[in-house]
């Protein structure tokens, strides 16, 4: 089987790189500009550390509480997970609101290729202060442990996925304890994905371990808070300012997350029980949240976009021709309208499928297929063979071949009313190209195991996540199937199951080329090829909502940006 970058599958059913080798962000363009983001990229009310009180407490309110809290373990592969061990554990580079990423020099005061031949290398150098919160110093022992779990080679370790680690060759001591060798088996420019969050050593040392350490507990920290209390029955978890630290003091004594129940947010949030939550995608939730008192609802682009997916080892969608009459069939706007009605977003629809509206490098490569254009689609479909033939040889109102009407199976997870509205505007969006389209809901529980996975419909929608890596956070999306027995073919996480050679060269390029100011470029080229396989069809970056207390500073709707959580406070 050929190397591959696999994608760790997360899919929100809910509207719910670079070569940076220093402190210094990447610049976006061959003149250093950054273009501006068609969306809001930040909304954090950011205020300098001398702006920010010191003491309080914040009251952080998540609707779930996780049992495992090893955030590379699949069962650790959760928001709230992500939103906690931010806070609580070591990580090598942090990313800006639009994706560019610089050094997290609290840990790793040097990142860089040392070496393009004949393998890539990357040597780290660790703060001499950096230290877990047993005492431990961080080393390169750290690395190599994670490494091991990660890589692949042992399957007894239940990760969430391989990304980037299964490049690694071997990883070695430097100069000192202090000083990391990575050696990578083929080139790869985002390497700087790796080892965020980086865990003890211990954590890694056995599949035992990496599973049972972290069940109900935080065993080892080494952030600027550490973990007073864990409380798995009552559903807190209290951080309170680690007088250990070596970088800046936070300015919190104490951040408590608290489960609460997604029906119970608002009232929470109203009542003072929780400072700051994610409103999500409900309008009700935004108006009363934004009319409380001392509350403003921060709004930003979110790290997700929506999009449907078209299923092209299923019937009619195997031809390219109908999938692309059916992308020009959708107004992509008014579906988006429909979605975030009463948010106060703009219009905005997504027209790549690696890189968000608000990352650097972002181009529109929709071209014809983005456009609503139904007199373009019925064409395709006559092309096709599909032709509105009715009685007697009189127009029909739904296409025909072979004696067969063009329907599509349009499956939803029962309950999510976003994805039955979506459905239902396609059945009478496609109705007018003569396309019948019929609503599936199917069991919430069963929607991933028995139809998305195994490919068990014609068309669905979800949420895909953006990282600021964007080909190892979508390649095995449009990776082409494998033949693996006879006419067997596996398609991993490519769940539109189309693609292409041309396609699998293209994103190898793009994520091979050590050459910075060719890789925009590479990406963009690589989606213009994607965009005519009609796999996935964006729709539009998803806004985060964020009800926060109108005095706290650095804390909200961050999309990309990673929340330093020593500079989270109240405004002076």
């Amino acid at each position: 089987m050929r190397a591959r970058w696999p994608l760790a599958l997360v899919a929100l059913i809910a509207l719910m790189a670079s070569g940076a080798c220093s402190g210094t962000p990447v610049k976006d363009g061959r003149d250093g500009a950054l273009p501006p983001s068609p969306v809001k990229a930040l909304d954090i009310n950011p205020l300098a550390r001398v702006k920010v009180k010191d003491g309080g407490t914040l009251r952080w309110g998540i609707i779930d509480f996780p049992v495992q809290w090893n955030q590379n373990h699949i069962d650790g592969d959760t928001h709230s997970v992500d939103v906690v061990m931010d806070a609580l554990l070591p990580r090598v580079f942090r990313s800006d609101e639009r994706g560019r990423v610089s050094l997290d020099t609290d840990y790793v005061t040097n990142a860089r290729v040392t070496a393009n031949s004949p393998r890539q290398v990357i040597t780290y150098t660790l703060n001499p202060k950096a230290r877990w919160s047993n005492g431990k110093p961080i080393t390169w022992a750290d690395f190599a442990a994670q490494w091991k779990a990660m890589g692949g080679r042992d399957r007894a370790y239940r990760v969430d996925s391989h990304i980037a680690y299964e490049n690694i060759q071997s990883i070695t001591r430097g100069a000192s304890d202090r000083e990391v060798v990575v050696t990578l088996t083929q080139p790869y420019n985002e390497w700087q994905s790796l080892f965020s969050p980086l865990y003890p050593a211990s954590t890694n040392s056995s599949p035992e371990a990496f599973g049972a350490d972290w069940i109900n507990k935080i065993p080892v920290t080494a952030g600027s808070f550490r973990v007073e209390r864990l409380d798995p029955k009552g559903g807190t978890l209290t951080l309170a300012r680690d007088p250990g630290w070596w970088g800046d003091r936070a300015k919190l004594d104490k951040i408590v997350f608290r489960r609460v129940r997604p029906d119970g947010l608002v009232r929470a949030f109203t009542k003072g029980d929780v400072d700051v939550f994610d409103v999500g995608p409900s309008p009700d939730n935004y108006a009363q949240v934004r009319d409380a008192w001392d509350a403003v609802v921060r709004q930003a682009a979110g790290p997700e976009y929506r999009q449907f997916t078209f299923n092209a080892d299923s019937g009619s969608l195997s031809d390219v021709r109908v999938r692309q009459a059916i992308a020009m069939g959708l107004d992509r706007r008014a579906l988006m309208e429909l979605d975030l009605k009463g948010l106060g977003w703009p219009t905005v629809t997504l027209d790549n499928h690696f890189l968000m509206n608000s990352q650097r490098g972002y181009r529109g490569n929709a071209g014809e297929l983005g456009v609503y254009n139904p007199k373009r689609a019925g064409e395709l479909l006559d092309q096709a063979g599909w032709k509105l033939t009715g009685k007697d040889g009189k127009p029909g109102k739904v296409r025909m071949k072979d004696g067969k009407p063009l329907t599509l199976r349009f499956v939803v997870p029962a309950g999510v009313k976003a994805t039955d509205s979506e459905a239902q505007v396609t059945r009478l969006m496609l109705q007018r190209i003569g396309v019948n389209v019929v609503v599936q809901a199917v069991p919430f529980n069963a929607f991933f195991g028995k139809y998305l996975i195994p490919g068990n419909f014609d068309i669905t929608a979800f949420s895909y996540p953006g990282t600021p890596f964007p080909m190892s956070n979508s390649f095995d999306i449009f990776a082409d199937g494998e033949n693996v027995k006879g006419d067997d073919v596996k398609w991993y996480s490519n769940l539109g199951r189309s693609g292409s050679r041309q396609i699998d060269q293209a994103m190898y390029r793009a994520g091979s080329s050590l050459d910075d100011t060719q890789v925009t470029d590479l990406l963009n080229e690589a989606d213009k090829l994607v965009w005519q396989q009609v796999n996935v069809l964006p729709l539009y970056q998803v806004p985060q909502n964020v009800a926060v207390r109108s005095s706290l500073a650095n804390i909200g709707a961050n999309g990309l940006y990673d929340l330093k959580y020593e500079n989270i406070g109240y405004a002076s």
